[in-house]
């Protein structure tokens, strides 16, 4: 349950990349909207780090300018900006970090106690590794900034006390890195490799906002709290399980940095495996984030390409000419394939993972087809075959969770038509706040439950299934579909 931050020890949260397009979209809103709930302790500080030449003011300003597209409350925003600080830095500059060291310590003598601190990278994945390292040589892995002192050979769990502070012995340090975690899996392990080194495990939190959803968070909930599904939710009865994610939107002005990724590595690593192992994991038996998180691991390490999968690898017309992007690019912009889950409950099982951009829609969603009752069915002869239980999570861009059933049809015959249960998270909670992702991101990562953020296991195992797909979607060949596309219309031309 989420408890009010007000009365905890002070934190300060530095953005690495503060004047990017993910501070100015996602987390400055959060930020607000946890302080404006109580949700961030009463003594904190926001510094933003970024190489643009600003002021704390100018810094201010540039926060009030972006708040104010969504929120009226102007005396609340200029609270707000009373604990937001600039720094100047250029990210690959040692020397930078070191200014960043002693401001941090400057900050902690403000508060008179060693204060809590929060790395967020809201950086391109490029510059992980040069700000990591940076940040240990600089000594601000450590829970609280020395004062010209010797930090070397200590290990990563000491700390100092800056100047005029209390000395604070349960003062923590965390570093929050997006997705993706490297390019490949020989990337992975070595980005891991330097996390280990730099930090103890329960200091790294690994975002993929996609689990913080509230219909991926219910994911679990539905499937182990209700004992109608879970004893059905295996191979006897489930026929095949969708996991969909497609946009309408074109690449934009990401064609540099997505042309070296492509669509199954934007989200078929990361957002679609996490969705695979919730829908697929064994009961945590506990609501604790290492068991939880234990289990999605185990489950990804079962996961394998479906025997006899025809995989379809598209690219949209007009993908070429957009800026950034290679001429004679072959990075598919969609997929579609089918793994499998080799373990007693789901082999045989075929879950089809698609995603793709340009699209004629856009939806997030995962749909788990249980057999049709051939058997035992009291139903008319045509219904023998065609009707199915069909459960659907409804992931974006609204998020509900319906079934599809059979009920008699209104009349003298006995025929069936569907009808559907749903639940609505707009509807039927509407008079309670759904906190967005990155609210639930970055107050989970405050209080240290690492439940949504992916362990070391879980990436290395994700990338373990996408690299032998990745080489057999190379040698698929590319198709092309037109903008605005349904994907059933294109492939079925293939």
């Amino acid at each position: 349950m989420i408890i009010p931050m007000e009365a905890k020890k002070p934190l300060t949260i530095v953005v690495f990349g503060a004047t990017g397009d993910l501070f100015q979209k996602k987390l400055i809103f959060a930020l607000f909207n946890l302080y404006m709930g109580g949700f961030l302790p009463k003594q904190f500080k926001l510094i933003g780090f970024a190489r643009r030449p600003l002021s704390h003011e100018d810094f201010r300003i540039y926060i009030k300018e972006i708040l104010q597209t969504k929120s009226k409350d102007l005396a609340r925003i200029d609270m707000f900006l009373t604990y937001a600080f600039y720094e100047r830095g250029d990210m690959s500059l040692e020397q930078s970090f070191k200014d960043l060291s002693e401001s941090l310590g400057r900050y902690d003598t403000d508060f008179g106690v060693c204060s809590n601190k929060m790395f967020y990278l809201a950086v391109p994945p490029i510059l992980y590794k040069t700000i990591l390292k940076h940040i240990s040589a600089s000594g601000l892995t450590m829970s609280c900034i020395p004062d010209l002192l010797s930090f070397v050979g200590l290990r990563k769990s000491q700390s100092f006390r800056a100047p005029g502070t209390r000395q604070e012995k349960q003062a923590w340090t965390r570093v929050l890195i997006e997705k993706p975690f490297g390019n490949n899996l020989i990337e992975a392990r070595s980005l891991d490799t330097l996390l280990g080194k730099l930090f103890e495990e329960n200091q790294i939190f690994r975002i993929d906002h996609y689990l913080a959803k509230e219909t991926i968070q219910n994911i679990l909930s539905f499937r182990f709290s209700n004992a109608l599904f879970e004893p059905l939710w295996n191979r006897k009865f489930i026929e095949q399980i969708e996991i969909k994610f497609l946009e309408s939107n074109v690449v934009g002005n990401r064609g540099s940095s997505y042309d070296d990724v492509g669509a199954l590595r934007d989200v078929g690593q990361n957002h679609i495996l996490q969705i695979l192992a919730l829908i697929s994991m064994e009961n945590p038996d506990r609501l604790e984030s290492e068991l939880i998180r234990t289990e999605r691991a185990r489950v990804l390490k079962k996961v394998r390409i479906y025997k006899g999968s025809k995989m379809v690898r598209a690219q949209y017309e007009g993908y070429r000419q957009e800026k950034g992007v290679v001429s004679s690019s072959q990075t598919e912009s969609y997929f579609r394939l089918a793994l499998e889950v080799k373990n007693s409950r789901f082999r045989g099982v075929p879950f089809y993972i698609e995603s793709g951009k340009a699209l004629n829609e856009s939806k997030v969603e995962v749909t788990i087809h249980f057999k049709a009752p051939k058997e035992f069915c009291v139903c008319p002869i045509e219904h023998k075959e065609g009707h199915q239980n069909i459960l659907t999570f409804s992931i974006q861009p609204n998020e509900a969770i319906s079934l599809l059933f059979w009920a008699k049809a209104p009349g003298f015959n006995f025929g069936l038509e569907p009808q559907n249960l749903s639940f609505s998270q707009a509807r039927d909670t509407i008079q309670r706040k759904i906190p967005d992702a990155y609210e639930r991101v970055l107050y989970d990562a405050i209080i240290g439950d690492q439940t949504l953020f992916t362990n070391t296991a879980e990436v290395l195992a994700e990338w373990g299934i996408i690299m032998p797909v990745l080489n057999a979607l190379k040698k698929t060949p590319l198709k092309h579909y037109k903008q605005n596309s349904k994907p059933g219309d294109f492939i079925a031309k293939i």
